[in-house]
Parts: C-alpha cells; sequence; structure tokens
C-alpha cells in the first residue's frame, strides 16, 4: 500500500463520515495554494489530501480501500498487534519469544481471514484504471447524402466531473449544490460528424474516447453510431442501384416523349417510347452509386398519373376517346 489516506487526513479508521469531512474541511483550508503558497509540495500535498477525502467518503471506494489496506499490511500490523513476552536479558541463552494472538489459533484469526478472502487480488480493484462504458447511437441520412457523402451534427447525453467542484463533491465545505454532491453532471456534447460517401447502410464509425469518462485515470469509452439509410417513396436502393419511380401524364405514354429526371450525376433527360406501360422499368446506366471502382444504375419505374386538374375541353377530349374504345362488354 503506498498511501495511507487515514494518516494523510490524521484520523483513525475508525472514524464516522462527519469525522472526516471535518478534518478535510481543517486540511484543505490549511493547504490550499492559495493559502500555503504554490510550491510543489504545497501542491502535492493539497492532492493527496483531496485524493484521501475522494476515496474515505465514499462508502464503496472506503470499503475496497480498508480491504487492500490489511490485505497488504497483514505482516506488518499482525506482528505489532502481537504481545511478545521474554527474558529482559537478551543474552541469556534460555531467552524465548513467545506469541500470543489472543485467540484459538485453530479457529483462525481476524487477519487470516482477510488474508485469505483476498488472495484473488480483489483488493487492487479501486486503483486498477477502468475504460468507461462504450457508447451506442443512430444517424439517419437520405441516399443522396449516403452517395455524396455529409456532414451531421449530432448531440449526445455525456457525464462529465462536475464543474463547480471540480469532482471534489464539496464547495466551501458544504455539499456542492450543481452536482448535488455527485462529483459529476450530465450534459448534452455537440458532435460534427463526417459521413464519407458510398457509405453502407447499417455501418458504424467510431468516435474515440468520446464515450462515458473512465475511471481512476483509465481512458473514456468510445462513440459508435450506426448509420441508417433512410428510403423515400421516390428513391430506393437495391445493391449499388437506384431505384425511382416517376409519373408520367397519358398522352407521353400513349404518344411517347421526354421527361427530365434527377440522378447522382445531375438531371438526365429520360425518353418515354409510345404506348408506354404503367409499371414499366427503364435502366439508366451508370446513374446509381459508385463505390470501389463499381458502379450501379438507376431504375426508373414509369407510373401513368391522371391529372387532377383537367379542363372542360380535355374532359371531351376523353369522352371522344371512350367512343372510339367502345366495345362489347364481355
Amino acid at each position: 500500500m503506498t498511501k495511507d489516506y487515514y494518516k494523510i487526513l490524521d484520523i483513525s479508521e475508525f472514524s464516522t463520515l462527519d469525522e472526516i469531512k471535518h478534518a478535510y474541511r481543517n486540511l484543505a483550508r490549511k493547504w490550499h495554494p492559495d493559502v500555503a503558497g504554490n510550491s510543489p509540495d504545497v501542491i502535492q500535498r493539497f492532492k493527496e489530501i483531496n485524493e484521501a477525502y475522494e476515496i474515505l467518503s465514499d462508502k464503496v471506494k472506503k470499503t475496497d480501500y480498508d480491504k487492500a489496506r490489511k490485505f497488504y499490511n497483514y505482516s506488518s500490523y499482525n506482528s505489532q498487534k502481537q504481545t511478545k513476552s521474554y527474558d529482559k536479558s537478551t543474552t541469556n541463552p534460555n531467552f524465548k519469544e513467545t506469541y500470543s494472538s489472543g485467540k484459538d489459533e485453530k479457529k483462525g484469526s481476524f487477519w487470516d481471514e482477510i488474508f485469505k478472502s483476498h488472495t484473488n487480488n480483489k483488493s487492487d480493484e479501486f486503483k486498477s484504471p477502468k475504460k468507461g462504458d462504450d457508447v451506442y447511437s443512430d444517424v439517419e441520412i437520405s441516399v443522396f447524402e449516403a452517395v455524396n457523402g455529409t456532414t451531421k451534427v449530432i448531440n449526445m447525453l455525456q457525464t462529465q466531473i462536475c464543474p463547480k467542484c471540480g469532482g471534489r463533491k464539496f464547495v466551501n465545505d458544504a455539499q456542492c449544490a450543481f452536482c448535488k454532491g455527485k462529483g459529476e453532471t450530465s450534459v448534452y456534447k455537440r458532435f460534427k460528424v463526417k459521413i464519407p460517401a458510398g457509405i453502407k447502410n447499417l455501418s458504424k464509425i467510431r468516435l474515440a474516447e468520446e464515450g462515458e469518462k473512465g475511471q481512476n485515470g483509465g481512458r473514456n469509452g468510445d462513440l459508435y453510431l450506426t448509420i441508417h439509410i433512410r428510403e423515400t417513396q421516390n428513391y430506393k436502393t437495391d445493391g449499388l442501384n437506384i431505384l425511382k419511380n416517376i409519373q408520367i401524364t397519358p398522352d407521353v405514354a400513349v404518344l411517347g416523349g421526354q421527361v427530365t429526371v434527377a440522378t447522382l450525376i445531375g438531371n438526365v433527360a429520360l425518353k418515354i417510347s409510345p404506348k408506354t406501360k404503367s409499371g414499366q422499368k427503364i435502366r439508366l446506366a451508370g446513374c446509381g452509386i459508385k463505390q470501389d471502382k463499381k458502379v450501379g444504375d438507376m431504375i426508373v419505374t414509369v407510373e401513368i398519373q391522371i391529372p387532377q386538374n383537367l379542363t372542360d375541353e380535355e374532359i371531351d377530349l376523353y369522352r371522344r376517346l371512350r367512343q372510339l374504345n367502345k366495345r362489347e362488354v364481355l
């Protein structure tokens, strides 16, 4: 055990929490750099006082520390507590040393039980650096953002050291009102995330050490973002191909014509052949997703749409068309 926190705060291991707080406040006032000076020794002493208070004021950390302390000091402590009986003259050839633990040796001493219970080295856990937890979240992008790349701004709720008390849990000898004595707070942090061009659906992006904060000097966890490509009714993906629906009027379907289609490489003129049926597919080669020196196509599905705002003249033309196509009902 390299540091005796009880000795640093000048208290016993049986001190109550109030006694620990009282000792810490007195020492913190005395050794604060603003009072005692900014020498390296003062700063180190002040740091040790805060470190001791952080461990001993926390019930879980104090329990782990006490177990570790007993484990590492087992031999010396056991020797100090034993009662030595010997002849006053150490030169006496009949000199003998006898020890008594004060308990029945068959039952084993209290310290033996402590020693046995810590052979698995669990007493070191409170000192070992522990990596913070990883955090996972989702980011939704459009098909075009997936193809061309984009930058997204996201907000994540994260835990950080309290800016008011610096993690010490107390301010001016009172519990920190900002963090309510927890030593840490939860805040929203903004991230600018660059989404690379050609990213696939359900791909993950890792932001190193942007997860939960580590403990005992351990590194922070990582933030993992899962990318979800949002598909709309008009645009979907099939591998490297982009599937798109377009609507044309009946006259274009019957007579043929040309419509403009937005693609990843810009607007493209699409030729509609005469007598095109609803649901017919037309392929635009090379207008799909580019990835690993490969490029897909855009597959356009034609849907015939009746205009909603027809003039009287147009309606009369549809009546004439019906008469021309009138057939015997079977």
